[in-house]
């Protein structure tokens, strides 16, 4: 039955002010996930005044690679072994998020003792690496909180936004703070982590994905069209982590003032901002794949325009144009995996691509630090502008592969799985068909049985109706002894003893299951 409608009076006026109140389990996150970024932003502007800016950059420089190495570790070996197991476990990534804001409150707080002292190196890095750790979990959660993919699209945006101008709004208490000691603007880290731990056991215990990978979940997500986004992302995401560590350097080998630091943090920033805002707007007009490719273009010339200028703003401006395309990039790769894998997990697909891409980063992160740590900064993004229009040449080719018809073993298999299991479902609709049909023909043969309205085995035209015209009194026919006036004894289920089942006959003449006595000739026309 259809609820009555309200009228528009208190009743409904309070039922909606309490719908505007009621915190769903995305809002929980949400909240989570602004408080870790408030973290995040206070750590960063402690750390600008810290022993890292006071050593010798050369020195600076070995602490940083060795903990980059090590910071490598767990997304490369780490992850891809207790993933799974996270994932089939009842709560298994919320437990990984209140790990993670909780071990960064207790490293934040550790950081507060050792400011001035080289343990700072590690526990920085201990922070770097749980934050990463949680952006993993978060990528697995975020599908079982939404309803469907356009929900799961706006969801992510909102994160990005939300984590956003939490950071922006951030810096001028930050700031103030710092004002009373870097020390203080740690302490406050340590309260905003602890919050969002407290905040992430509010999460609902859902189970990522019960069932290990089948073949079908494994050849959508080696398909090409995912595999080609899953390298442009990838591709994007290496030179944020070699932009971010060249500029560093740059700037501490040059003794900038850490304003600069802070200028060019807040363009990167700024642009994954203005992703998130134009990114539902942009797919309205453009495919995934379009953007995905233009934005690797918009990265290539961008690098090419400021490697004639190597100064300090047009190098914000280029951190401003790869945080936009990051944000523009991830949120196109998520919607492109939602298309073409739709039997996939999302959680657990979401959570290994995003551990590959966080490897990504930090690779790109140890090339100017460790590899090639004399790199002039226009060498470096020379270097970007380059990897930039190589990726974005072999991404937009490899698409007009596939559009010609070009298929990877994965896409293959595919299809023949998808193949295997529309033959596998037309044959269970024809066995169940069978079984009603059957079914159907046994009631049928039941109820003419109980009924005991059974056509005679020797229709004869004869009036008798009697094999030789011999008739039993009172219209009966004789018995198989020829004894007159004994009705012939029915079986319960509708069958002649001495005949088995008798098959209704459609129309005049013998039916094909009907047997005829001897000596008596078949019924014929009249």
């Amino acid at each position: 039955m259809e609820p009555q409608s309200q009228p528009l009076g208190r009743g409904a006026r309070g039922s909606r002010g309490a719908e505007a109140f009621l915190v769903t389990p995305f809002m929980q996150l949400a909240r989570t996930h602004v408080l870790g970024t408030i973290g995040d932003t206070l750590i960063t502007i402690a750390l600008a005044g810290s022993l890292f800016f006071s050593l010798d950059v050369n020195q600076a420089r070995s602490r940083v690679g060795l903990y980059l190495l090590l910071t490598a570790a767990p997304f490369a070996v780490v992850s891809p072994l207790i993933g799974p197991m996270i994932d089939r476990a009842r709560g298994g990534r919320r437990w990984m998020v209140v790990l993670a804001q909780a071990g960064r409150a207790v490293t934040a707080l550790l950081m507060i003792r050792h400011l001035n002292s080289f343990l700072l190196f590690p526990e920085a890095f201990t922070v770097l690496v749980l934050g990463k750790a949680y952006h993993i979990a978060k990528s697995a959660i975020v599908p079982s909180l939404v309803r469907d993919q356009d929900a799961l699209m706006k969801a992510n945006s909102r994160l990005v936004l939300a984590g956003g101008l939490a950071s922006a709004l951030t810096v001028g208490p930050a700031l103030l703070l710092r004002l009373l000691g870097d020390r203080f603007v740690l302490l406050g880290a340590v309260v905003a982590f602890t919050f969002a731990a407290a905040q992430a056991f509010k999460l609902p215990p859902t189970t990522v994905a019960e069932e290990p990978v089948g073949e079908l979940e494994k050849a959508e997500l080696r398909g090409g069209g995912i595999l080609l986004a899953a390298s442009a992302m990838a591709l994007l995401r290496w030179s944020i982590g070699f932009l971010t560590f060249m500029l560093i350097f740059w700037l501490r080998g040059s003794d900038a003032s850490p304003v600069w630091y802070g200028v060019i943090g807040s363009f990167a920033v700024a642009g994954n901002l203005l992703g998130a805002l134009i990114a539902p707007a942009l797919r309205q007009v453009l495919r995934e794949e379009m953007v995905l490719g233009g934005v690797l273009a918009v990265s290539a010339i961008t690098a090419t325009v400021v490697s004639t200028a190597p100064e300090r703003l047009p190098a914000a401006f280029l951190g401003l144009v790869l945080g936009l395309s990051t944000g523009l990039g991830k949120l196109s790769f998520d919607a492109i995996v939602q298309r073409d894998a739709p039997d996939a997990n999302k959680g657990r697909s979401f959570a290994r691509f995003e551990t590959r891409f966080q490897l990504a980063w930090v690779t790109g992160a140890i090339i100017p630090v460790v590899l090639f740590p004399a790199l002039p900064v226009r060498l470096g993004f020379i270097v970007l502008a380059i990897g930039s229009a190589l990726g974005a040449f072999f991404y937009l080719g490899g698409l007009r592969a596939l559009a010609r018809g070009m298929q990877t073993p994965s896409d293959r298999l595919k299809k023949r799985i998808l193949a295997d299991q529309r033959v596998r479902r037309v044959r269970d609709r024809l066995s169940v068909a069978v079984r009603v049909r059957t079914r159907a023909t046994g009631s049928r043969a039941e109820g003419g049985g109980a009924t005991g309205a059974v056509p005679p085995s020797n229709p004869s035209p004869d009036a008798t109706g009697s094999p030789g015209g011999v008739r039993g009194p009172a219209g009966k026919d004789p018995g198989p002894g020829g004894s007159a006036g004994k009705p012939r004894r029915r079986s319960s289920r509708g069958l002649d003893p001495g005949l088995g089942p008798r098959p209704r006959s459609r129309g005049g003449g013998e039916t094909p299951g009907q047997r005829s006595l001897p000596g008596v000739e078949p019924p014929g026309d009249s």
